[in-house]
């Protein structure tokens, strides 16, 4: 036989071969049929696979020698335990990881035991028509809902595809929507300083404008929010109140006692405190609508700290209401005190300026509980100052004076002082007597507050309930050197308007602003008939030179 380029020789020994193997026409495991089988393969070979023993001839084309090829490595093959194949082999006819024609799979894998015997299902096993997990007593409900049993993942009529194993890729929306993604919450920035606010160009200037009208617009509804509060937390003070001035009458007639008291006696009250045991008794005038009684303040003093004191007003028909104190003033001997009344008589107030010495006055009051009591006179001074004092009183005060031969009793104090017209000039306060120890009556030296003292006090303890004096922060003595009389300055205050000013001790103070000082008294209601924070000019006289010095009271 001849040999044919590039084919092996075909031969006994080659024949062998085939017989010898046994994958020799077997298909491989893809199915494809068998390739045959050279009598080097399966042998042992050499470096290259060829067999130690003997190797293929050279194949030749056009008449070279062609290369040897290198043969697959063997497969090799352990042999398979029966008893595991039994366990993890596919079942028959399946080809794949999944048996997709089994239904009767355990629940979660898990193999069911036996059912238990029947005496023990019978003593613990629940009720047949019952689904609860957990056994509980006759009639006890549960606290919350069970909730419901998950289902059992692809053995079930569900076929969610992402709880069954065998279902198919399917294209779906994503799993977070862009609205989800976008509604999320972002982390706060840097807050934001008010440097960087106003001047760092971080908010617009239009932004800037519309927050400061807010601003400005939240502040002035708190001020007036505020205002109305502080008005209203105390019902006995009225900051709007203004107590008004009659015009003076020009000509004064004779003869109309009898008329004014018919108007006065009206506005004029009798004012009664009782503390236990104790009281006392005393006047006083409605200056205002709403209830407002003027007094002076040794006359309630007594019932100003004292829990259980009472006050109480007695109108000239016999009509009582009970009052409370507004404020006091010790300083001037002046209170006010609110009655719950309607619609009372209201005095009219004059012009104790314009009062002369000789004009006819009329004193109404209560003396010694008489209420009602009229009494006339005439003016006697003006502008007499007055020390107050007393005992069972903190009145400590010095009054600008009118003097007047008018009995006044006591009993009279708080009650009204009235000209010719009608129009109170005066708060009746204290009397001269020539008793022992003050006691006694009249003797024709009476003394009141003007009413131009009295209008403002009154209305600023109406208003905030206090009284705020001007001072000059000098303690001082009367002198007279025979020439001219006036206060000499003791000691001066630290820090005081006169310290300010430049006032020394020893120096004698003679006048304050327009008015001429004569002695210590005088210089105090000199000084208190001017406001605070006002600058007057004060005369003194220091080592026989009389010196001006401007005074910012204080």
């Amino acid at each position: 036989m001849t040999d044919q380029p590039g084919t092996p020789a075909q031969g006994p020994d080659h024949e062998q071969g085939r017989q010898g193997d046994p994958r020799a026409g077997q298909p491989d495991r893809n199915g494809r049929p068998a390739q045959p089988v050279h009598p080097w393969q399966g042998a042992s070979t050499g470096a290259r696979g060829v067999p130690a023993s003997a190797a293929p001839p050279p194949a030749r084309v056009n008449g070279s020698a062609e290369p040897p090829r290198l043969a697959p490595k063997p497969l090799h093959r352990p042999p398979v335990d029966p008893a595991q194949s039994s366990s993890f082999r596919r079942p028959p006819g399946v080809t794949g990881s999944f048996d997709p024609n089994r239904r009767n799979l355990p629940v979660r894998g898990i193999e069911g035991t036996t059912p238990p015997a029947a005496p023990l299902a019978s003593a613990f096993g629940r009720p047949e028509d019952s689904t609860e997990q957990l056994q509980r007593a006759p009639g006890e409900q549960p606290a919350t809902p069970e909730p419901a049993e998950d289902p059992v993942l692809w053995n079930s009529d569900e076929r969610d595809p992402w709880r069954n194993p065998a279902a198919g890729a399917v294209l779906g929306p994503p799993a977070a929507s862009v609205e989800q993604e976008e509604s999320e919450p972002t982390e706060a920035g840097p807050l934001l300083s008010v440097r960087e606010v106003l001047f760092g160009r971080r908010v617009e200037t239009r932004a800037l404008v519309i927050l400061t009208v807010i601003v400005v617009l939240i502040g002035l509804v708190g001020g007036f929010l505020g205002r109305i509060t502080a008005e209203e937390g105390n019902p006995l003070l009225n900051p709007s109140v203004t107590l008004a001035e009659v015009e003076p009458a020009q000509d004064r007639p004779k003869g109309t006692v009898a008329a004014v008291a018919q108007r006065v006696v009206p506005a004029v009250v009798s004012i009664e405190v009782r503390v236990g045991a104790q009281g006392g008794s005393g006047s006083g005038v409605v200056i205002d609508g709403d209830g407002y009684v003027v007094t002076n303040n040794h006359v309630v003093s007594m019932a100003a700290d004292t829990p259980n004191a009472k006050v109480s007003a007695v109108f000239h028909d016999g009509t009582r209401a009970p009052a409370r104190i507004v404020g006091r003033d010790v300083k001037t001997d002046l209170a006010v005190i609110k009655v719950e009344v309607s619609n009372p008589t209201v005095a009219q107030l004059g012009d104790s300026d314009a009062l002369s010495v000789g004009d006819d006055v009329i004193a109404i009051g209560s003396p010694l509980g008489l209420a009602g009591t009229v009494t006339t006179g005439i003016v006697s001074s003006v502008h007499r100052p007055m020390r107050l004092a007393g005992e069972g009183t903190d009145t400590n005060a010095v009054i600008d004076a009118i003097q007047t031969d008018a009995a006044i009793n006591p009993g009279n104090s708080g009650g009204a002082l009235v000209d010719g017209n009608g129009a109170v000039v005066g708060i009746n306060s204290a009397i001269r007597t020539l008793g022992a120890g003050g006691e006694g009556g009249s003797i024709g030296l009476g003394f009141a507050i003007p009413i131009d003292d009295v209008r403002r006090i009154a209305q600023e303890l109406i208003r905030t309930g206090h009284v705020q004096h001007a001072d000059l922060g000098v303690n001082a003595k009367s002198v007279s050197d025979g020439l001219a009389d006036g206060a000499q300055v003791q000691n001066v205050q630290d820090g005081s308007a006169a310290a300010a000013a430049g006032i020394a001790e020893g120096d004698v103070i003679i006048r304050v602003g327009e008015r001429k000082v004569g002695s210590a008294d005088e210089l105090v209601v000199a000084v208190d008939r001017h406001q605070v924070g006002e600058q007057i000019p004060v005369a003194v006289v220091r080592q026989g030179r009389e010196l001006v010095l401007d005074v910012t009271l204080r």
